[in-house]
């Protein structure tokens, strides 16, 4: 019994009462055919049964029904059918099935004959039912296109990473036209929880006014990568993270879309000074890198020395080798697996190539530091190498001049007013490769308070130095330009 507002009791079903509560199953809340289906078999006080067009049971009890009827049903002939025998009376309704050839059943059995109410419950449950099924399916086809076309900008960012420009213009120009008509972009990382990325992605996309590839991070769960073409797009992210707690921001200098890599390096390598930031925002360009301070014409000469056994490569194994280890060497292989869309061993086979054809070691974080220089520089070259010196270039040369030097010193001075000498817990934890077991047995003290220094270090250089990349090899040239690191042996 329901009670009415004046508190008498109401009759179980009347039209009032079961038009209400059939209409509370179409609310936010109560959208569930399972639901609906038992409150229909309570309602009529029998049994109800929603089947789909192979005789599955989607909802409900099952109970015996006239084959036949359905078959009629299913087939088009028929939109519903009464049935009465052996003491029980059956209603069978056809339930169209969204965006599908199929259609359902819903069958309704119970003993006493069905009055107005009892059918007129049957027939609009059916219609609600449709509804629900429409509602549910139009979501789920929401949801697949989402998801689409969050792979399709996730292919166009992995072709701009392995310098595949052309493919990459292509793929966009089906649903962006225009959005990568241009030579140069920056490249943002925007940082919140991973359980809040789906709305962040959607705000960067509203902030950016879908001008920019928007793109949630394969490697990292808490990112959102942003490709920006316009000039605007660092301060409607500014914006953006102002009013959300817990959000960081990192950009990089503006490159050519040939350097989406690099600049995606630089973006994390932003990202990470943006902890140390009152407005949780820092862009690559605000700090001096010390390959602004080489002069330029030897920093080219003796790049193009280094990488010139690649030279035999084919162009596109070439531009595959060199971006698969920028990323390499920027993030652990796992990383740059999930940003580039292949496998680590791929990651690891195309980097040990590299590392064959320039018979080097990348496990030593001297020769990382150089190669990772080189491979940079190499892709800026393209837009104004330097003048060919006339004899070779010696490394020890590229890092002798006075601006690096003095940039050096300042830069790893810095750690000389902690009285834990941390300038030579950093210094002794590069040599041995950033493995801090080692560098423990050579300082004499636990591995862990090695990792405790090092940490100790990043906020006071202003870099992250446990993930390997271009701010640990920032830190590694002002040890090389300082002298107190020796200098690898490298072909060049």
């Amino acid at each position: 019994m329901a009670g009415r507002e004046d508190g008498t009791p109401r009759a179980k079903g009347t039209d009032a009462l079961w038009a209400e509560e059939l209409l509370d199953h179409l609310r936010p809340n109560g959208r569930d055919v399972r639901r609906i289906v038992a409150w229909l078999a309570d309602g009529v006080d029998g049994k109800a049964a929603l089947r789909d067009a192979s005789g599955t049971l989607l909802a409900g009890a099952r109970f015996p029904v006239d084959e036949d009827l359905v078959a009629d049903i299913v087939a088009g002939r028929i939109a519903s059918a009464a049935w009465e025998g052996e003491g029980r009376h059956q209603r069978l309704v056809r339930v169209e099935q969204p965006y599908t050839a199929e259609v359902g059943v819903l069958a309704v059995c119970r003993e006493a004959p069905f009055d107005r109410r009892t059918a007129d419950m049957v027939t609009h449950t059916a219609q609600v039912i449709e509804l629900l099924l429409r509602a549910r399916e139009t979501a789920a086809a929401g949801r697949r296109l989402e998801r689409a076309t969050a792979d399709l900008r996730l292919a166009i960012l992995q072709l701009l990473m392995v310098e595949d420009i052309v493919s990459a213009r292509r793929v966009a120009a089906g649903l962006w036209p225009g959005l990568l008509d241009t030579d140069s972009a920056c490249v943002y990382v925007v940082e919140g929880s991973a359980g809040e990325r789906d709305r962040l992605a959607d705000a960067c996309l509203d902030a950016t006014r879908e001008q920019a590839l928007v793109v949630r991070c394969p490697a990292v769960d808490q990112h959102v990568i942003v490709v920006a073409p316009e000039e605007t797009a660092a301060r409607e992210l500014r914006s953006l993270i102002e009013g959300r707690p817990g959000t960081f921001m990192g950009g990089s200098a503006r490159q050519s879309l040939a350097r989406t890599a690099t600049a995606y390096g630089q973006a994390v390598s932003a990202l990470a000074v943006a902890h140390f930031r009152p407005d949780n925002a820092a862009v690559y360009a605000e700090r001096t890198h010390p390959e602004r301070l080489m002069d330029p014409a030897r920093l080219h000469d003796w790049t193009t020395r280094l990488l010139s056994p690649l030279d035999v490569l084919a162009h596109h194994t070439h531009a595959e080798l060199l971006a698969t280890t920028r990323l390499g060497l920027e993030f652990t292989a796992v990383s740059a697996a999930k940003v580039l869309g292949v496998s680590r061993n791929t990651v690891r086979a195309r980097m040990e190539r590299v590392e064959g054809l320039l018979g080097t070691d990348f496990s030593d974080l001297t020769v990382r530091a150089l190669v990772h220089l080189a491979l940079n520089t190499q892709v800026g070259m393209e837009q104004g190498p330097g003048a060919r010196q006339t004899a070779p270039v010696q490394l020890w040369e590229l890092l002798s001049g006075p601006a690096l030097r003095t940039w050096a010193q300042e830069l790893l001075g810095r750690l000389d007013t902690d009285t834990r000498d941390l300038r030579r817990t950093v210094r002794t934890w590069i040599a041995a490769g950033g493995n801090a077991e080692r560098a423990a047995q050579t300082l004499g003290v636990h591995a862990q308070t090695v990792r405790d220094h090092v940490r100790s270090a990043e906020p006071v250089l202003e870099r992250q130095l446990l993930a390997a990349s271009s701010d640990l090899y920032e830190v590694v040239l002002a040890h090389l330009a300082t002298g107190e690191l020796e200098l690898p042996r490298l072909e060049a």
